[in-house]
């Protein structure tokens, strides 16, 4: 295993699909292409994890995950899925971690289960996906999440979800027929997560939990590259009525990123210019993005030794305590 430089390789966006929730959702999570993939924890996984290289998964339930549960039986249920990632863990301690699934329509109950999973299991924060019943995750319902996360010093990844039907219906209904992925990585699950980071920044939590931390993907979702612009339209009340807003400043402090499907040297740089190499964490985006096309990249992108390292694994261990 380890790349060809030797380096240790920590992917930390690395997906699955636990039974429970795929009877939930009538079998439609992940999509067929991948599903099987999704479904297989331990063999065909590890083969693909040593062939590319990869020492480390940091295992996340697809969409929806727990968000799938409702209300009255949500907390039960998403119990269920991580204990049941927990022992999947178990049986390999030294190639997975984990992230939470998190039942979020009962957000109290998510908050335990966040707390449960990282003390009790060992799990290294909680993942999200999109919208919960059309509510962003800056929705106040959910910052008894971000209060638990803070307290335990812990992150909460934000991944995509398929965006919201009206818009669907009002961005994309033209051509999702003829071009489905628009909905998700080619674009939609970009404009919903980037969006989604924005209004976290604007809604004040991070005053509130001024040591919250949180991740995104696919190499910020777009955002580093637009940073200089929000900030600059955010934080000049010259411009416009109303209050002027840091945004740069909260983004960077409270913001890691990852490479999840995202293996550009333009992005990557982009992002290093913009965040600072330490917020950078290397994921691949399995089974959606091929393994050996991120390793092989990351053997070639155009940053010193010691920058390739704590992208493949030193920025994982200190925020993830790993």
């Amino acid at each position: 295993m380890t790349t060809k430089s030797g380096s240790l390789v920590i992917a930390i966006e690395e997906h699955y699909l636990d039974t429970d929730v795929d009877e939930k959702v009538g079998g439609k999570a992940g999509g067929a292409a991948t599903r099987n993939r999704l479904l297989d924890m331990t063999d065909q996984r590890v083969r693909e994890m040593d062939d590319a290289g990869i020492d480390i998964q940091v295992l996340s339930h697809c969409p929806p995950g727990a968000q799938a549960f409702d209300f009255d039986e949500a907390a039960d249920r998403a119990k269920g899925v991580n204990d049941r990632l927990k022992a999947v863990i178990d049986s390999k301690p030294d190639r997975f971690g984990g992230f939470a699934s998190l039942p979020l329509r009962n957000p109290a109950a998510a908050a335990d289960e966040l707390e449960r999973c990282v003390t009790q299991l060992g799990f290294k924060g909680g993942m999200v996906h999109g919208l919960t019943d059309g509510k962003f995750i800056d929705d106040q319902s959910y910052w008894p999440i971000f209060e638990r996360a803070q307290a335990l010093d812990m992150p909460i990844y934000i991944h995509p979800g398929r965006p919201h039907p009206d818009v669907i219906n009002a961005y994309y209904k033209d051509y999702v027929e003829k071009y489905p992925g628009i909905l998700s990585a080619a674009w939609g699950f970009t404009v919903e997560t980037a969006t989604a980071c924005v209004r976290m920044v604007m809604s004040g939590v991070f005053d509130r939990y001024p040591d919250l931390k949180i991740i995104v993907g696919h190499m910020g979702e777009g955002l580093p590259f637009l940073l200089w612009r929000i900030n600059h339209s955010l934080a000049n009340p010259s411009r416009q009525d109303g209050n002027s807003l840091p945004f740069r400043d909260i983004f960077c402090k409270h913001f890691w990123i990852t490479t999840s499907g995202n293996f550009s040297d333009a992005a990557l740089l982009c992002s290093v210019m913009e965040m600072g190499v330490d917020r950078i964490l290397f994921s691949v985006d399995w089974p959606y993005v091929e393994n050996a096309p991120g390793t092989e990249w990351m053997e070639t992108i155009p940053l010193g030794t010691e920058d390739r390292e704590k992208i493949l694994n030193g920025n994982a261990k200190r925020l993830l305590k790993m």
